[in-house]
């Protein structure tokens, strides 16, 4: 086990390759060079690229060298290896979406965070993995098959970015692009133990629009919240192709990150009005809630009052969405898609106008308790999942308790969806088997720089731990 900071130029941090481009002791062709030797021997153990462009990565890290050595770099992530998940539109890939259902042509365009990325010289090396269409939040799909845990590879990683996650704790890209529209960053983040931030709603523009609407959110993975918060400074820059983003320019994410905790307030919600947490998933969250009031925090027991019927308004909109992203495809469906998948979209299927017009009004006013809430605290802090990583191909922990949906194990994500609020994953600690726990630490509506302050103060306290190499047992 490593630490971020590492000798080896793929399992730097983001921040620490462009230090290096800076003083000229690296080289973007040194980087992707030594990123994709690393992809080659350890892509095939977990599985997280499904796409791979060496040849065009190489070439951008030549122009990128050539930048650098000239002392005019493009931008604040020139020559850093970037991974894009499945479903967002990189200009020359397919996009897949998971699916033998969809077609395999390059794409024509770049999704806006992409654009913005590239426009600062990060170098694309490909696509990663993920189950079809995002639907649940573990990480196999009939496409590209089973995406592992480093921790064990006998297990999840969590979805729906599955290969981001995988990617970014192995140094297989310092950069991930994932996305998350009931927990798929953060989920995938906390069964792997990497930094995983899901940013307000319309602060990162979405194009093409989501089934799934507003719901969907594009977000950072990555070894550190400083990486993070670069890659967030580079990717929330206005958009006009997203009706719902903002227009007004980006922050410097990376300003006042270190500014500590003094006097911020902090909510603990050990269960959030879920019925289960693993006693070792809730023994490590208890003591991260203490070490945040250690770091000067005023912590306190206390929970928003979301309700029990929050999970039916997201279920409304996310099979609604699913369903919308089948209905092209009709009979082949049956044949190639995901058996989960299709028996579960039935029911969006059938969804009124008037159903979704009540779990829009249900969000309003989840919204509207959210915002009373955070009068009184700045931060809530939860379990980012009931459980640590299961085994691979299930969509469901071996125990019974957790019934039929993986939400039930999983119930601290999506309503932070409903309400578009910024949250991260950050790891805790691990298991007595060794595996990663996490906390979710949200904020209120365009709270991302104080969610990244206080992932940095704990970070800084406990920092993450890192593989340099897949379990295998």
């Amino acid at each position: 086990m490593a630490t971020a900071a590492s000798s080896d130029p793929a399992q730097m941090s983001a921040s620490e390759l462009v230090a290096h481009y800076r003083r000229q002791s690296l080289s973007p062709v040194e980087v992707v060079t030594a990123t994709l030797e690393r992809i080659a021997r350890l892509n095939p153990v977990v599985n997280a690229y499904c796409h791979l462009d060496a040849d065009g990565a190489l070439r951008a890290a030549r122009a990128a060298e050539a930048r650098w050595r000239s002392g005019t770099p493009q931008g604040r992530v020139d020559g850093v290896p970037l991974g894009v998940k499945d479903n967002i539109a990189v200009r020359g890939m397919p996009s897949r979406f998971g699916s033998r259902l969809t077609d395999g042509a390059p794409q024509a365009f770049d999704a806006p965070a992409v654009a913005r990325l590239r426009a600062e010289g990060a170098i694309v090396l490909g696509k990663t993995a993920m189950p079809e269409f995002g639907w649940k939040a573990t990480s196999d799909s009939p496409l590209t098959g089973l995406t592992r845990n480093p921790w064990d590879t006998r297990l999840t990683t969590g979805g729906s970015s599955a290969g981001a996650a995988a990617a970014a704790v192995l140094g297989l890209g310092a950069l991930q692009l994932g996305t998350d529209g009931g927990g798929s960053i953060r989920i995938p983040a906390a069964f792997t133990g990497c930094y995983g931030l899901k940013p307000t709603r319309a602060r990162v523009p979405v194009f093409p629009a989501a089934a799934l609407g507003t719901l969907a959110h594009h977000g950072p993975l990555a070894r550190t919240v400083a990486d993070a918060a670069l890659m967030l400074s580079v990717i929330a820059a206005p958009d006009s192709r997203d009706v719902y983003a903002w227009i007004n320019p980006a922050p410097d994410y990376r300003t006042g990150l270190e500014a500590g905790l003094a006097g911020v307030r902090i909510a603990y919600a050990p269960r959030l009005g879920a019925g289960d947490v693993d006693p070792e998933v809730a023994t490590a969250v208890a003591g991260a809630a203490k070490l945040f009031e250690t770091l000067g925090a005023r912590v306190e027991p206390a929970t928003p009052e979301i309700g029990e019927d929050a999970i039916a308004a997201w279920n409304t909109m996310w099979w609604a969405g699913m369903a919308l992203q089948l209905a092209p495809f009709q009979d082949r469906a049956q044949h190639e898609a995901d058996p989960g998948l299709i028996e579960r979209a039935k029911g969006g299927y059938v969804i009124t106008a008037t159903e979704l017009i009540q779990a829009s009004l249900k969000r309003a006013e989840i919204h509207g308790i959210l915002a009373r809430f955070h009068q009184s605290f700045d931060l809530l802090l939860t379990p980012a999942v009931a459980v640590a990583a299961f085994a691979a191909g299930r969509l469901l922990p071996p125990t019974g308790r957790w019934g039929d949906a993986w939400t039930n194990w999983a119930p601290f994500s999506y309503p932070f969806n409903l309400t578009q609020q910024p949250a991260a994953s950050l790891p805790c600690g691990v298991t007595a088997s060794g595996l990663p726990v996490a906390v979710q630490l949200v904020g209120w509506l365009g709270a991302d720089a104080l969610v990244l302050r206080a992932s940095r103060a704990f970070e800084a306290a406990r920092p993450f731990p890192m593989l340099s190499a897949p379990r295998q047992p």
